[in-house]
């Protein structure tokens, strides 16, 4: 069984027009998104080709917070959890999607959608 190592992405900033209420689509908010990739990593080669490029996860992550609006902070996670595991590589990957600026009528420092994805139990669209 082949070790699973892990590439993390935390802290992807950009503006989304995510939410089921007219303001949040029209003025949109900032979202953070945290990626945790599990994959068997190739330490000796040195490489790109025998990893995952992080830029270009980076840049997935930024074009689904950046695109098509959600309703739920749930979709979104799920979104990105499907472009993570179309990396070849990537057997799991753990979404953090923060909306730190939900409307919520209580104080709180942030609010954030956890989820867990396997390649092998992807969950049917």
């Amino acid at each position: 069984m082949p070790t699973i190592d892990r590439i993390t992405i935390a802290g992807l900033t950009a503006t989304g027009r995510h939410g089921v209420f007219p303001e949040e689509r029209r003025d949109g908010q900032p979202f953070v998104v945290d990626v945790e990739l599990s994959l068997d990593l190739d330490t000796r080669s040195d490489d790109l080709a025998r990893t995952v490029n992080y830029a270009e996860v980076a840049d997935q992550v930024i074009d689904v917070i950046t695109g098509d609006p959600c309703n739920l902070v749930e979709t979104v996670a799920g979104r990105i959890a499907d472009r993570c595991l179309a990396f070849d590589l990537v057997s799991d990957v753990m979404v953090t999607v923060h909306k730190p600026h939900a409307p919520v009528a209580h104080s709180f420092t942030d609010l954030s959608v956890t989820i867990h994805r396997s390649r092998h139990d992807q969950r049917p669209l």
